[in-house]
């Protein structure tokens, strides 16, 4: 019987020590996504979830001035310079003040993350427990813990074999973690 290729980690964390180390994790999420990917962004208030997403979009060419928080606005759109000829799209919501996905249509979530036109799309969504049932099952979810004023742990986690290529990529920035207790 033929062996099945490991599809690699499903799970790390990455320490960071202060604002600027994200910019060497964003340059190495930019070289590693897929080009429609949805990332889920969990976090306390002040964790930095906006901050990292700053960081990715300045990793593609997005001034990070121009990405602020999506607490009011919910969806925020960012295009990218076409880079290598093929554009990019960064929506970046937050959805902390619905109470369900059902809510979603009403904000205009399908025409944000639609495809079209050939562009890259990438979805970051700080409070994705808050639609939790809209939630793809093809996700990279990253939690930001606080660990100190400065410091931080991105926990990268995926069950989608599309994003095992992205943990894998940061498996090697951190030492092994053992298995999660589910008590």
């Amino acid at each position: 019987m033929p062996s099945t290729p490991d599809p690699g980690p499903s799970r790390c964390l990455v320490g960071i020590a202060d604002e600027p180390a994200l910019a060497g994790v964003a340059a190495t999420l930019v070289g590693v996504l897929p080009d429609h990917a949805f990332i889920a962004l969990e976090g306390d208030l002040g964790a930095g979830k906006t901050t990292f997403v700053k960081a990715v979009a300045a990793a593609v060419g997005i001034d990070p001035a121009e990405v602020v928080s999506p607490t009011f606005g919910l969806i925020h759109i960012h295009d990218s310079p076409a880079a290598g000829g093929r554009p990019l799209r960064i929506v970046h919501a937050d959805m902390y003040r619905l109470s369900g996905a059902a809510e979603l249509h009403e904000i205009g979530w399908e025409d944000a993350i639609a495809g079209r036109f050939g562009k890259r799309i990438w979805t970051f969504v700080e409070w994705p427990s808050r639609i939790a049932a809209a939630l793809p099952a093809e996700r990279l979810d990253i939690a930001l813990h606080i660990d100190s004023e400065t410091a931080r742990t991105l926990e990268f986690s995926s069950p989608a074999a599309a994003y095992r290529p992205v943990i894998a990529a940061f498996a090697d920035r951190a030492p092994p973690i053992p298995p999660r207790s589910h008590a």
